[in-house]
């Protein structure tokens, strides 16, 4: 019996020291591409993604996680049925998204895509849920605000938007999740009105 509990120490020690090469060798990789904001891969907790899941009922539309790691919320969404896509620098974590999403049975409603989220554009996203750090925050709310349409809905895990009042709250610790319906903090009300009567004439 003591042998084979000393093989099992050795694999374990194996796949440790697996991934720690694989980060050396992706870090080198996505530092550049995020513009000096380095995004530490933390796996969302179970209770973080039942309190994304818990933003999106009652919402249609598609969904876009963006720094989408292991490729677990997509994944939730998408069997939840959404049509779910990711976007993620790091190609280990893309490759093993999707195969987790084979693994689950819910690979036709879900995408991942190896990109970088400054280039990718979310217009035509319903839903987006962003694992963010502080740094890239202001960045990326001006960016969502510019290109989302008026009925977007977009959730953060971790850590709020700097400028954003959420419109609903859920969770608490690092499992809190903050969601902003973009009607209210872009008075798309007030804009729609104005167009109106040009429109009519």
């Amino acid at each position: 019996g003591g042998s084979r509990r000393s093989w099992g120490l050795l694999v374990t020690a194996g796949v440790g020291g697996t991934l720690v090469a694989l980060y050396a060798v992706v870090t080198p990789f996505v530092t550049p591409a995020l513009r000096k904001v380095c995004l530490p891969f933390v796996p969302a907790t179970s209770t973080q993604i039942q309190n994304v899941l818990k933003m999106l009922e009652n919402r249609s539309g598609s969904v876009v996680d963006i720094g989408s790691g292991d490729g677990r919320i997509v994944i939730a969404a998408a069997k939840r049925g959404f049509r779910a896509v990711g976007y993620e620098l790091n190609p280990w974590l893309v490759w093993y998204s999707r195969y987790r999403a084979w693994r689950d049975g819910v690979h036709q409603n879900t995408k991942f895509y190896l990109s970088d989220l400054w280039k990718v554009s979310f217009a035509h996203y319903a839903n987006v849920v962003v694992f963010g750090v502080p740094q890239m925050m202001p960045q990326l709310e001006k960016k969502l605000e510019e290109e989302l349409e008026c009925d977007a809905r977009i959730i953060a895990c971790r850590f709020p938007f700097p400028c954003w009042i959420p419109d609903h709250t859920t969770g608490e610790g690092i499992d809190t999740v903050w969601a902003y319906d973009l009607k209210r903090c872009r008075g798309c009300e007030t804009k729609s009105l104005e167009i109106t009567p040009e429109t009519e004439s």
